[in-house]
């Protein structure tokens, strides 16, 4: 069959109003403000409904995005949000901080030769319409049917096999170690990206369908894998992959070096931006350096802009061209003012009488040949070592596998880094044991984590239906 021929004649993306510059870096309300409905119908308009949609293939949930693009375009915006949301439980997250423009917009056609259509944008829009007006309905479920699963961690993966299995009649109970739902969406994702009240709307949508939620339960410490098994059916591992990496660097035990990890969640989960209101400890440093050149790094970045500091610079090892945040991020910490240095890799912290970090060591670097991620590994260039004055430091690098769970669970095979190895279907090597996300593939991104989460909730129910022994 021949491809549909594209409209270049069609216009360009529609622009989503923001707060402006100078206002956003002094508050952590969200950044972009969202489409109106005229916005979102124009937009959606410039879909060409192709026969058959790349854009859909390039989706990790599979949501059917010509279907819901028409709907927008002729003024059913709640029908459109139910239309994502048959795939698709989390479409106001999904909407704010999935990597479109690298998934579904990157397979659009208009593409080729004009701005694909902004998928992320208009599935944003159809979400908040839906909740903004109170237009939420309970999708029909199937009669219960006797058998209980077990989620660990109400991160984006447990929340997919949550919401998918509810639905098909299992009674599900997500365990949660914090006091809080959403995982990574609550403690790592700051509120001006992604706003907490939205997640928290999102997880009642779950509870109002059904699913039972325990908050504060560790499991390996407070309960075992071994004691959900005796009481449910099947256990679904999401736990995602929260140690957090430093570099082993002198002065790394310095008062104001922090791990991305433990500064997002203060200022996130625990709100120390609310200060007074929360009196959550932070350091509120004057010159911020930020190690690496993700979303995290962005996201830490942004956070340290918003709690007063002066001056904050990324410093990452490589170039420009192999920033691995999204180009919408490093665009609004470029305008916020963060400042980036590029080919700089530090070596040491050094710290004062009081033992806080007061500067860096760090080497310039050059680009060498491709290492085994295909880009070019840094150099160190010779005698190229500076002082770069800092009072808080935050890295990051990365986040490992928490073992807290594995090394508590008999029989879990993991790999080399001490992530669960599973297969294309989320089954571990444990009987009745899935998993998915983060703990298995490591640091990923919100809808790759509901991808596996909505693959091994198919599995889960294909194995209990057929009442199968093998493994």
């Amino acid at each position: 069959m021949s491809k549909p021929s594209v409209n270049v004649s069609k216009p360009g993306r529609t622009p989503m109003p923001e707060q402006p510059t100078q206002v956003r870096a002094g508050n952590f309300l969200e950044v972009p403000l969202g489409y109106t409905p005229e916005m979102a119908q124009t937009e959606s308009s410039r879909c060409i409904q192709c026969k058959k949609p790349a854009c859909v293939e390039g989706c990790p949930v599979s949501v059917q995005i010509p279907a819901f693009l028409k709907l927008l375009r002729e003024g059913h915006f709640a029908v459109a949000a139910q239309k994502i949301k048959e795939t698709n439980a989390l479409p106001a997250v999904c909407g704010r901080v999935c990597p479109q423009e690298s998934q579904c917009e990157s397979q659009c056609i208009l593409g080729k030769k004009s701005e694909p259509v902004a998928i992320g944008r208009c599935e944003r829009f159809a979400a908040d319409y839906e909740r903004e007006n109170h237009l939420v309905e309970i999708p029909p479920k199937q009669p219960p049917n006797g058998q209980k699963i077990a989620v660990v961690g109400a991160g984006p993966a447990g929340l997919t096999v949550a919401g998918d299995l509810i639905l098909l009649g299992y009674e599900i109970t997500i365990f949660e170690a914090f006091h809080k739902s959403g995982g990574v969406l609550m403690y790592g994702i700051p509120e001006f990206r992604l706003p907490k009240a939205i997640v928290e709307h999102e997880v009642g949508y779950l509870v109002r369908l059904g699913v039972r939620i325990e908050l504060n339960q560790v499991i390996g410490k407070t309960l075992t894998v071994e004691e959900l098994l005796d009481d449910f059916n099947a256990v679904f591992i999401g736990v995602g992959a929260g140690l957090p990496m430093f570099l082993n660097l002198p002065g790394e035990d310095l008062g104001g070096v922090y791990s991305a990890n433990e500064y997002l969640t203060r200022s996130n989960l625990m709100k120390a931006y609310q200060f007074p209101r929360y009196d959550t400890p932070i350091i509120r440093g004057r010159n911020v350096c930020v190690i690496g050149g993700g979303n995290v790094a962005m996201d830490a970045a942004r956070t340290a802009i918003r709690l007063g500091a002066e001056s904050v610079k990324i410093v990452y090892r490589r170039s420009r061209a192999e920033l691995p945040a999204r180009a919408e991020e490093i665009h609004h910490a470029e305008e916020e003012g963060v400042e980036f240095l590029f080919l700089t890799n530090p070596q040491q912290y050094l710290g004062n009488a009081q033992g806080k970090v007061q500067a860096m060591i760090c080497d310039k670097m050059e680009l060498g040949e491709p290492d085994a991620s295909g880009r070019r590994r840094p150099v160190k260039v010779a005698d190229s070592a500076f002082e770069l004055p800092t009072d808080c430091v935050i890295v990051a690098a990365g986040a490992l596998a928490n073992p807290l769970l594995t090394k508590n669970t008999s029989g879990l095979q993991l790999n080399q880094r001490g992530y669960i190895i599973a297969d294309n279907n989320g089954r571990t090597s444990r009987s009745h044991v899935w998993a998915g996300g983060d703990i298995v593939t490591g640091s990923a991104t919100v809808i790759l984590a509901m991808g596996a989460g909505r693959t091994a909730a198919k599995d889960i129910n294909c194995f209990l239906r057929q009442h199968s022994k093998t493994w």
